[in-house]
């Protein structure tokens, strides 16, 4: 793991490496709705009369909703991967709209780096009908654009997601690179697919903990977390303190 220091980190961002853009996860980093999934999930397959516990259920964290639910089909739900993901997503946002569960210090630093004029961009495998909800429930529009699950070949681990997101800002900003974008996410899938899309990756473990490895930085928390702390990861890696490698996307991290 590594943890930028104020030895470490310069105290200026040079230009050609200045944060331009965090790329936010949803599910588990922005809103804590992996018990939500994991509620609707238990009692999708209870009521094909087969078994799943949180162990399995953790083991979906972060996946795409298409691969999620042929594992739920594995597991004795006699439906088809439409029915399923529309039966676990209409719960979640039922659920959603009783009440939006957010991640502690998200909307704080959200409204900071907007606040800084850093862009930011949802990058989340739950589909658009979701993930809309959540963001419609935040206080500003904060979101530049929404890259979801439904819209995309290849959902996370593999890193279509965050390259996708990455050129649509560059769309504005054709000076733009991955080396200018942070990624905040909380699992394994997602954290492979934002480091092998060249992008600084902050995890913040929730559901399930992650290793500590030198190609993603690990934060506790949000809570208390600033515009700056964000920027000095982005100018750490960038000084090599970070070293970009290959991911395994077949094996994740």
């Amino acid at each position: 793991m590594f943890s930028p220091s104020a030895a470490a980190v310069p105290a200026t961002t040079p230009p050609s490496t200045a944060l331009k853009a965090v790329l936010w996860d949803m599910d588990g980093t922005l809103v804590d709705t992996e018990p939500y999934w994991i509620a609707a999930e238990m009692t999708l397959v209870a009521a094909h009369g087969g078994h799943w516990d949180l162990a399995q259920a953790h083991q979906l964290v972060g996946k795409a909703l298409t691969d999620s639910a042929k594992v739920l089909q594995g597991a004795g739900v006699a439906l088809g991967v439409r029915e399923i993901i529309d039966y676990l997503s209409n719960s979640v946002i039922a659920k959603v709209h009783q009440k939006v569960p957010w991640r502690p210090g998200a909307r704080e630093l959200l409204a900071a780096l907007h606040a800084q004029g850093v862009r930011c961009a949802l990058v989340t495998m739950s589909e658009r009908n979701l993930a809309s909800e959540v963001v419609a429930a935040l206080d500003a529009q904060y979101f530049e654009f929404l890259v979801t699950g439904d819209e995309v070949q290849h959902g996370k681990p593999h890193p279509e997601p965050y390259l996708g997101a990455i050129a649509r800002l560059q769309q504005s900003d054709p000076a733009l690179t991955a080396a200018h974008c942070a990624a905040l996410e909380d699992s394994v899938p997602g954290v492979a697919s934002a480091v092998a899309s060249g992008v600084a990756t902050i995890a913040i473990p929730h559901a399930v903990p992650l290793p500590a490895d030198p190609r993603y930085t690990i934060w506790d928390s949000l809570a208390g977390k600033t515009s700056g702390d964000v920027a000095a990861v982005v100018a750490a890696r960038a000084a090599g303190t970070m070293l970009p490698r290959t991911v395994d996307l077949g094996a994740g991290l």
